[in-house]
């Protein structure tokens, strides 16, 4: 069987996400970035290999770890977490509650209209006992997981710097 339509677009997916990654992930950030590319990864990898597990959804076609994983590697392990990264950066958290509910909406949206698309016109992925709006609320509720863990990670930055700024000044004058 023929999947270059399939490897077409996992090449794609990793190429794009990593060109918008290093375009738009400022330097100062990186930090923050990578908190919650990690946490995203732990949920989605977890939430995804119980999904395939259940016989819920299949993934015929897969780029990578064919014979290791039934998951998709590409999109629960870099792709979806490259995203929640944008989200968690670009969140409008001094907006009102109508704006975010927008935002929640439109990250969760985005991801799965391009899903239904995948299902609909590729090899990726085929739903078993699992329809889209499951997905939408799957997505939307990892997301709101990932804005409370950022949320609490990065409570008080000030305080933080503050005990890192105390704690290696003390080390240096101890020697």
């Amino acid at each position: 069987m023929n999947n270059r339509l399939e490897k077409s677009i996992e090449i794609s997916a990793w190429i794009v996400t990593s060109l918008l990654l290093l375009k738009y992930i400022p330097k100062n950030r990186i930090r923050e970035s990578l908190v919650s590319f990690t946490f995203k990864q732990m949920v989605t990898w977890i939430l995804g290999l119980i999904v395939v597990e259940k016989n819920l959804i299949t993934y015929p076609y897969r780029l990578f770890f064919k014979k290791s994983n039934k998951a998709s590697f590409t999109f629960e392990y870099f792709v979806y977490p490259a995203l929640c990264t944008f989200f968690n950066l670009y969140y409008p958290e001094k907006r009102n509650n109508f704006i975010k509910f927008l935002y929640y909406f439109f990250h969760s949206s985005i991801i799965t209209i391009f899903e239904i698309f995948a299902v609909k016109y590729t090899n990726l992925i085929t739903y078993k006992k699992w329809a889209w709006y499951w997905s939408f609320i799957s997505l939307w509720m990892t997301y709101y997981l990932s804005r409370l863990y950022h949320r609490w990670f990065f409570k008080d930055k000030s305080f933080n710097e503050k005990v890192f700024y105390n704690f290696f000044n003390q080390q240096e004058g101890n020697h």
